[in-house]
């Protein structure tokens, strides 16, 4: 019996529920799901069993391992979705390359070849879309411990057309991703079962040892506070005005 001044309990609503929420509250065509990792298929998984009718899509920066674009297939195939590739803008990519060669990013910091590989793409597809869903987790990153369920996007809404992101898997840990893939079958990276942990691009992922951070893999010249792409430059900031 409960005790009479008890309160009711409020349990944190679980990735489906956000992503039931998403697909209810926004078109079929004005949200998708961004794609790249062992979190982004667990919620194209979820989207499938629920019957979601929800789009993918993911970043060609033309720098990715060959087992990352092999894996993109193999998503294509297991789960008969349509993944949108976006790729990044020809002159901007030739004028980069051509200023600054293929591996600028490791005098100049990867800001810059983000941008031009990952960000104007990104942007040019948010223009599209009301609304994105992440694989964003709060223990990936100290630029991601605040991270919500559900936050307008700063970084890449107008103000004439605001985007929400939703980052379902914000309170899981890797443990938990890693336990949903290995439960429900679903396809993974194969570079994971040669240490790399976080994957991206080619040049800038690495395997990490097994007491190193997951994101240790990725730009290990540059510091901690700084490891976001930009795709999440919003947690960037966060961090530095706090």
């Amino acid at each position: 019996m409960d005790h009479p001044n008890s309160q009711p309990q409020h349990r944190s609503p679980s990735p489906q529920d956000i992503l039931a929420d998403a697909a209810a509250r926004f078109a079929a065509d004005k949200v998708a799901i961004s794609f790249s990792g062992a979190e982004d298929v667990v919620l194209v998984d979820m989207a499938r069993q629920l019957g979601l009718d929800v789009a993918v899509f993911s970043l060609d920066t033309g720098r990715l391992h060959p087992e990352t674009y092999r894996y993109l297939e193999t998503v294509r195939e297991h789960y008969g979705v349509a993944i949108e590739l976006l790729s990044p803008d020809p002159e901007a990519l030739q004028t980069l390359v051509r200023e600054k060669g293929l591996y600028s990013f490791l005098r100049d910091g990867h800001g810059e070849c983000c941008g031009v590989r990952k960000i104007m793409p990104l942007r040019r597809k948010l223009a599209t879309l009301d609304a994105w869903i992440t694989g964003q987790r709060r223990d990936q990153s100290v630029t991601r411990v605040d991270v919500p369920h559900e936050q307008v996007d700063k970084a890449f809404s107008t103000e004439n057309h605001p985007v929400v992101k939703f980052n379902p898997l914000a309170g899981w840990t890797s443990a938990d991703v890693w336990s949903y893939i290995r439960t429900n079958g679903v396809p993974y990276n194969p570079l994971h079962d040669r240490g790399f942990v976080s994957i991206g691009c080619e040049p800038c992922t690495r395997p990490v040892g097994p007491h190193e951070h997951e994101r240790a893999g990725r730009w290990w010249w540059e510091e901690a506070t700084q490891k976001e792409c930009g795709l999440h430059a919003q947690n960037v900031i966060r961090i530095v005005n706090r």
